[in-house]
């Protein structure tokens, strides 16, 4: 089974569950309002995340950013899941009206309205952690409405005395969030579990026009697009990124795993070859019933045409390597 979209914190336990739930199998001391000493050897800065896995415990200091605690936990979930055969991903979930699962590897900002913590074999969490710079309700209406009692906001600007939340002010940082448990979507599956998936999608912010908007991938060539994570940061994902900046973000999430990329790489082609699932490196969507043609460099399987979209503009040898406002202009076709 393929455990859904979490991020926001771990399951939480039922009433039933707490009477009797004994010893934590991790702690989490947060500190955020306390600085580590920042003139200890090899400390950078006043914030640190410290982890220790033989006592299971985690400490954070000098940063109150919410977000530490998910992240931190991902990170032991990407060294003690592998070790039970349950692969780890930094990805997102979705299910098709017929119950077709596709799984979404990319950069938190291209996962927006997908939650992060994914197991393939186990279930993580219950819970979004939106990014709500700018949200609106035309534009995120299922985000809009899920943020009501119960969510959490963080890094927002709102009027004291009316509570009203400023989207577009980004005076603390553009990395505003809310979080709130995945049942506030409407069409969130409760609960989050389906069949394995079948649809596999690389989800590269291509800035510069070097791959197609969309191409199907063998087998090696999922892993190795899933070892290098091309993509771009983009503005708000990092401080100081203003423009597109190329990346490469091993797994889609170096700062979580703890094993070699290989590793996960390695259980990710298992697990498709197992069960089926087709890969694809997409800029802009993807077409599983088309005739597709091979590029000479990377080897990728281009299709030569997809309704909406230029195909003057499918092989980037036509735009010579330079992203144009055609490429711009297509949007998402999924």
């Amino acid at each position: 089974m393929m455990g859904f979209p979490g991020g926001g914190r771990c399951v939480r336990p039922t009433p039933e569950e707490l009477e009797d739930f004994g010893t934590p199998d991790f702690t989490i001391y947060n500190a955020g309002q306390f600085p580590c000493n920042r003139y200890t050897h090899h400390m950078t800065s006043s914030t640190s995340i410290d982890i220790n896995l033989a006592r299971r415990e985690m400490v954070i200091l000098g940063t109150q950013y919410a977000g530490e605690m998910k992240k931190g936990l991902f990170g032991v979930m990407h060294y003690l899941m592998p070790k039970r055969g349950i692969l780890s991903l930094h990805s997102g979930c979705n299910m098709g009206k017929d119950g077709d699962v596709a799984l979404f590897f990319g950069l938190s900002d291209l996962l927006t309205s997908l939650a992060s913590v994914i197991g393939w074999d186990a279930l993580f969490s219950m819970a979004d952690y939106a990014k709500c710079i700018d949200l609106s309700r035309e534009k995120e209406p299922d985000i809009w409405n899920a943020i009501k009692f119960g969510t959490v906001f963080e890094n927002v600007v709102f009027e004291e005395h009316t509570r009203e939340v400023d989207y577009t002010d980004k005076s603390v940082t553009e990395n505003t969030r809310a979080a709130y448990p995945i049942e506030y979507i409407p069409n969130a599956k409760i609960p989050c579990v389906g069949l394995h998936p079948k649809n596999i999608m690389l989800l590269a912010c291509d800035a510069f026009g070097v791959l197609p908007p969309v191409s199907k991938l063998t087998l090696a060539r999922t892993m190795y697009h899933f070892i290098s994570g091309y993509t771009a940061l983009v503005a708000g994902t990092e401080e100081g990124v203003k423009e597109p900046r190329a990346t490469f973000s091993a797994c889609f999430g170096t700062a979580f795993i703890m094993l070699l990329p290989t590793k996960y790489a390695a259980m990710l082609a298992e697990k498709m070859q197992k069960h089926g699932a087709t890969g694809w490196l997409v800029n802009t969507g993807c077409l599983l019933n088309a005739n597709y043609k091979k590029t000479e460099v990377f080897g990728l399987e281009i299709p030569p045409e997809i309704e909406g979209v230029p195909s003057e503009i499918l092989d980037p040898i036509n735009t010579d390597g330079k992203l144009t406002d055609e490429i711009l202009s297509v949007g998402p076709i999924f």
